[in-house]
């Protein structure tokens, strides 16, 4: 068979072809940065950081892009793809994690292990350790996990429900002191003013998150993104129909956990079967 030939002479990755997409346009219309952040009204970095690759922005600059080159659609087409391809999933991420410092409210379901924001430094050691992370790498992601644990402090946090699967609560740590710790953190924050934490039992059976992790961030402008994440995969989702059939599964696994001062039991319940230290 001959080989496809290449009409447009650019790349067919998609990440490559949406940059240079943006490079292009921009250059047609005779535009600097600064004078393209001017007329959309973005911080003109960000279109920088999207015609070097560095990251892919969202769906609504990019719209705004579509509509002010005349392309209407075309960018919009390229970004899904980019976001979409197998080899992304690290910029969807660093994605979601920009908007969740942004949030005004989350939501959470943990299917095996406690939200990150929730996470004692032991823990998250561990749990890295577990993944293969080592040495300086290790210490600088456990630093940066806990840091994390500042957005839900302070007079201004908001609001963070979150739904533990019984695993989690049962799925201890090599270091039974460490658990203990783990655990006390969490009965700790369930005890916040801005925290409501769910348990979901064994006993509630099969449901539509059974093996996903799922997050959920409503932002300043009133949209609802969300994150989900399996063994295999992470994936951002951002239109508005697959967020929302994503949050009616949640909503029906908040139907069938436990009320908070019923999870809060049961959390001191785990504890008081965790082993105590010698003492000496």
């Amino acid at each position: 068979m001959p080989p496809r030939r290449v009409v447009t002479g650019r790349s067919q990755q998609p990440r490559q072809r949406f940059t240079e997409e943006l490079r292009s346009l921009r250059s047609q219309n005779g535009h600097s940065l600064r004078r393209l952040g001017d007329v959309l009204g973005w911080d003109w970095s960000l279109f920088g950081k999207m015609e070097s690759g560095e990251t892919l922005g969202g769906p609504e600059v990019v719209q705004a892009l579509d509509q002010h080159y005349g392309t209407p659609g075309l960018l919009l087409t390229l970004w899904e793809l980019a976001v979409g391809d197998p080899t992304q999933f690290r910029e969807q991420y660093r994605r979601y994690m920009t908007l969740e410092a942004e949030a005004v409210s989350l939501w959470h379901y943990a299917v095996s292990r406690p939200p990150g924001l929730l996470q004692t430094s032991r823990y998250a050691r561990e749990a890295l350790a577990a993944g293969g992370t080592r040495g300086e790498e290790l210490n600088q992601q456990v630093e940066a996990r806990i840091g994390r644990r500042r957005l839900l402090e302070g007079d201004d946090a908001p609001p963070f429900r979150v739904i533990l699967s019984e695993a989690v609560l049962r799925t201890q740590m090599c270091d039974a002191e460490a658990w203990r710790e783990q655990l006390e953190y969490l009965a700790e924050a369930s005890d916040r003013s801005n925290i409501t934490l769910h348990v979901l039992p064994f006993s509630a059976g099969p449901h539509g998150l059974t093996s996903t992790e799922a997050w959920f961030l409503r932002l300043p402008d009133g949209r609802t993104v969300a994150y989900t994440e399996n063994d295999v995969r992470g994936e951002l989702i951002e239109e508005t129909g697959r967020v929302e059939h994503v949050q009616r599964r949640y909503d029906a696994v908040r139907d069938l956990a436990l009320p908070p001062v019923k999870s809060r039991k049961f959390i001191m319940r785990m504890l008081e079967e965790v082993p105590c230290e010698p003492s000496t």
